[in-house]
């Protein structure tokens, strides 16, 4: 009997111990199941969530076993640590291992605001930390660093039992909970010496027992996930410990920017010494950044020249953004013939510098002559013919070359070569474009109307060239074109009887011509019997003369008459010679009569 009161005394201590109240720090939402599973989860000292079996009324159907004691959250009183026993029922089946679920946060102690409950399941709303997915699996989640100021939540979901030596996998899932981008996120996975690893994905580093991922950036509100599988290799719980790091990148951006400058030069490669010489210069900031203060210059080589007469070219291009170019065109002017070459440097406020290409640009010029060719001499009333060359000596095209003779005054009959044209007083031939060292030829010829000295000019012209002008002088003289002629007024003539002789001379020349003098000769079958006409004559021996004529104009006759007598039957021969100045040699005619008895 006394054995039976002490056995009642114990179980009543039990009984009383089993149903104490926690001790300050602990709350009932601490001590509350977390769902439907009939299990409640505490954090131990390491921060370990661990579970407890509760009373029979709310628990499965289950051999009876006793909930391992469980310590206080951290942030309760560590002075004591109470034990709660579970109700002791009669034995029903073999006590399962308890399922552990754990996870690491390093120092920081989560909370149980961080929980996210799967869809199919309603939690209750104290924030509980640990929950049952829709597979039976248990979720558990925390928030890092703190519930009230989240950064990253993990979930991780297992089984809630395995079999011995059976693969079996679950699931940690990382999300972002900012607007932020995180970075070098390590998860490092500590697991249970009673857990072989057989694979995960993604592939996990081994360090040891740890599986350890990198996951480089994590967008806003991503979220990654890793599946472990592996074996459970003893009947012991296994206790897979999770810890998580990461880094939050709040920095000042200062944007690095470097402006390139590239200049280009573009000039003609000939020129004509006449005509400005455009210059164009295109800067441009090829780089990142504005560049400022730009400037350009070009020292222009000897012989060549801005404008306004400098020699050396300076453009203000000020600020320039990246990419930006601009474009100035500069007239530069040549003082002589030859090959400028020169490069331009662009630079900036901070010391930039771009040297565009060297340029080199010929500047030429056409350099014409005229040569015109015709006789010095010619006679009144014949065309005079002349030649005119165009000579391009210079060692530039001569463009638009023109050709212009003038005409003389007191000329008819004028033909020239295709292509003149009249215009007043001038020929005009346009001969295009005469290259270096190539010559062109046309002709005129006119009739001069008078004599004196024929004055024939003419010009050459060209673009850039300097117009040319030779001229030649042809003496219009008139011609003494005098004819003589002896004509008989009567034959035949009967011996005795008299006949006349008629000398003409006539001018059918252009000029006059003087000192003309006759000279009659009598064969012996003639006798002198008397003479008249322009100039008188006088009879020496057989020959009768006759003074000089001093002119005769063109056009004009002079007339002279000798009579004779016949002396004897025969044909008798009467010869007169004409002498003038014109006249190299003198011209003889000659009359024959018959005289008869």
């Amino acid at each position: 009997m006394k054995r039976a009161w002490i056995i009642l005394i114990l179980v009543s201590a039990v009984l009383q111990s089993g149903c104490r109240s926690p001790s300050k720090g602990q709350t009932d939402r601490e001590f509350q199941p977390a769902g439907n599973g009939g299990r409640a989860y505490f954090w131990d000292k390491d921060l370990r969530p661990t579970v407890a079996k509760l009373p029979a009324s709310r628990s499965r159907s289950r051999a009876p076993a006793a909930a391992p004691a469980v310590a206080a959250p951290a942030a309760a009183q560590p002075q004591a640590e109470p034990v709660v026993k579970a109700t002791v029922e009669p034995a029903r089946e073999p006590a399962a291992p308890p399922v552990v679920m754990t996870a690491s946060t390093e120092p920081l102690q989560p909370m149980g605001s961080g929980l996210r409950p799967p869809a199919s399941e309603k939690v209750t709303p104290l924030g509980r930390i640990v929950s049952v997915d829709e597979s039976g699996g248990h979720v558990l989640s925390f928030t890092y660093p703190r519930s009230d100021f989240g950064i990253m939540q993990v979930d991780k979901t297992m089984p809630e039992e395995v079999r011995l030596n059976t693969a079996f996998s679950y699931v940690i899932r990382v999300s972002n909970l900012t607007e932020a981008m995180l970075t070098d996120i390590t998860i490092t996975e500590t697991v249970s010496k009673d857990f072989q690893f057989s694979a995960s994905e993604p592939t996990a580093q081994m360090q040891g027992n740890k599986l350890v991922w990198e996951i480089e950036s994590l967008g806003p509100r991503a979220n990654r996930s890793i599946r472990i599988s592996g074996v459970a290799t003893s009947s012991r719980p296994l206790e897979q410990l999770t810890a998580i790091t990461h880094t939050i990148r709040d920095s000042a951006i200062v944007k690095v920017v470097e402006p390139t400058l590239a200049l280009r030069k573009i000039a003609p490669a000939e020129a004509l010494l006449c005509e400005p010489i455009q210059v164009d210069f295109i800067v441009t900031n090829t780089g990142t950044g504005a560049a400022q203060n730009v400037q350009i210059v070009d020292n222009l080589p000897a012989g060549i020249q801005t404008a306004d007469g400098k020699g050396k070219v300076v453009l203000e291009a000020g600020t320039l953004a990246a990419g930006e170019s601009r474009r100035f065109s500069v007239k530069l002017r040549a003082n002589r013939i030859g090959a400028y070459m020169s490069k331009a440097m662009a630079t900036s406020a901070v010391g930039l510098k771009a040297e565009s290409e060297a340029t080199t640009t010929n500047v030429r010029q056409p350099v014409l002559t005229i040569a015109k060719s015709g006789p010095k001499r010619q006679y009144l009333g014949r065309p005079v013919s002349y030649e005119i060359t165009v000579f391009n000596k210079g060692d530039g095209p001569a463009q638009n070359t023109i050709v212009e003779d003038i005409i003389p005054p007191g000329v008819a009959g004028i033909e020239a070569t295709t292509g003149a044209q009249f215009s007043g007083s001038k020929l005009i031939w346009e001969l295009g474009t005469l290259e270096p060292n190539t010559s062109k030829k046309v002709r005129v010829s006119y009739t001069p109307a008078r004599e004196g000295e024929l004055m024939a000019s003419a010009t050459a012209s060209a673009y850039c060239a300097e117009p040319v002008t030779d001229s030649v002088k042809t003496a219009i003289t008139g011609i003494a074109a005098v004819r003589l002629e002896v004509v008989d007024l009567e034959d035949p003539v009967e011996v005795g009887g008299t006949t006349t002789y008629t000398i003409t001379v006539s001018n059918e020349g252009s000029a006059a011509d003087g000192n003309i003098r006759i000279v009659c000769l009598l064969d012996d079958k003639l006798q002198y019997v008397s003479s008249a006409g322009a100039t008188a004559g006088s009879l020496l021996g057989k020959s009768v003369s006759f003074a000089p004529l001093r002119t005769l104009e063109p056009k004009a006759k002079a007339t002279w008459r000798v009579v004779v007598k016949g002396l004897q039957a025969g044909d008798a021969r009467f010869k007169a010679t004409m002498y003038t100045d014109q006249l190299a040699l003198p011209v003889e005619s000659m009359e024959a009569t018959h005289i008869y008895r």
